[in-house]
């Protein structure tokens, strides 16, 4: 498994996404505080389809390719 291949599967990018987003607007509406912003994080790897984490212990949620 290559450490930028996707490995984040449809809902699971769903909901990292949401989080990202839902605490995003939460930090800028000054809600939470500024650790809020760590919803980059997620956002991020939902909007990518790829987690460092879950390439680092070879982990996928995505559907297995068939052929």
């Amino acid at each position: 498994m290559s450490f930028f291949s996707r490995n984040v599967g449809t809902l699971d990018r769903a909901v990292r996404i949401s989080a990202g987003v839902l605490l995003i607007a939460l930090a800028a509406m000054e809600s939470i505080g500024a650790w809020g912003y760590l919803g980059v994080v997620p956002l991020v790897t939902g909007v990518f389809g790829n987690c460092p984490a879950y390439s680092l212990l070879g982990f996928s949620t995505c559907a297995p390719r068939t052929h």
